[in-house]
């Protein structure tokens, strides 16, 4: 077991589930956190998705529960809150990690979509906290939030309503921060780069596309889910006991070279 002082700890993971065997960001945090000795609840809008997850962690001898949740409904976070806290006792980390894509620019965007995307980027990730921090804070011993951005937010490239919900993520991220010093929660960002996940996959992509993504990154390869995961890991542990409020970006360097509208995640 990787000590990173989160055994014992409950981690609630937001969006943990991912689509057939694939690594998504959230279900990698999950395993991670798992694999640090972290009891995790697992959470996802689908719970076959949620509980695909839990499977992977206890067969590694790890311990998870699957919930599900409408994170778009205040009443339905507030009884995931209880859950969890009926479940294991206390509430010690959250992995806020739930979103949606849009392409479209201010003239091309519906008003509708426009809002869902607001809605499930930024929304989701206030109520959740809203009923995780008096949890952490009752449990006594603080706690640690992470939120997911996107480089989108710091190296804009059209994509204007996801581009301004990621930025919402970092503006409410540093607010909490700021807010729950205070209770000894700490909330930091991890801002992805061109990852490869079930949720860019499943939408198809040549190996051309694959390719010219990976070749972003002055690395010259592309990230995965467990990359996000490492990075949310040590951001929730008493490792990044001294970080908060926070922007880590996880995109091999593709921040470093000039935007291209297709060529990032």
């Amino acid at each position: 077991m990787e000590d990173y002082g989160l055994s014992g700890k409950v981690a609630l993971v937001a969006g943990g589930g991912s689509r057939d065997e694939g690594i998504g960001n959230g279900r990698a945090a999950a395993v991670l956190m798992a694999r640090s000795g972290a009891k995790v609840a697992v959470m996802d809008q689908h719970l076959d998705a949620a509980q695909k997850t839990v499977e992977m962690i206890e067969g590694e001898g790890n311990t998870a529960a699957a919930f599900t949740c409408d994170a778009t409904d205040e009443r339905d976070c507030k009884a995931l809150i209880d859950s969890v806290m009926q479940t294991y006792g206390r509430l010690d980390c959250l992995d806020n990690n739930i979103g949606i894509g849009s392409r479209n620019s201010v003239v091309d965007e519906p008003l509708d979509t426009y809002r869902k995307v607001m809605q499930v980027n930024v929304e989701t990730m206030f109520l959740l906290s809203k009923f995780a921090i008096p949890a952490m804070i009752s449990s006594g011993d603080g706690g640690s939030i992470v939120n997911i951005s996107s480089i989108s937010a710091l190296r804009p490239r059209g994509l204007t309503t996801y581009t301004t919900s990621k930025g919402a993520v970092i503006a409410l991220t540093q607010a909490m921060a700021i807010d729950h010093g205070p209770d000894s929660i700490r909330v930091n960002c991890v801002a992805p780069g061109p990852v490869y996940t079930p949720m860019v996959y499943t939408r198809g992509m040549s190996e051309e596309a694959r390719a010219a993504r990976g070749q972003a990154s002055i690395l010259g390869v592309e990230g995965t889910g467990w990359d996000i995961g490492q990075a949310v890991r040590f951001l929730l542990s008493d490792q990044a006991r001294y970080i908060t409020g926070q922007v880590i970006v996880v995109d091999g360097g593709v921040t470093l070279r000039s935007p291209e509208r297709d060529s990032a995640g």
